[in-house]
């Protein structure tokens, strides 16, 4: 059982790192989108 607790943890931090990532990479295109709207 304990194993099992450890596996999760693992598997929630890695999903959670790449859940970070995406947001991360969202806000970078959502300015640079805002950048190319406000120049034209």
């Amino acid at each position: 059982m304990e194993r099992l607790i450890g596996t999760l943890k693992a598997n929630r931090a890695v999903a959670m790192r790449f859940d970070k990532r995406a947001y991360v990479f969202h806000g970078t295109v959502t300015a640079a989108a805002i950048r190319l709207w406000l120049r034209a």
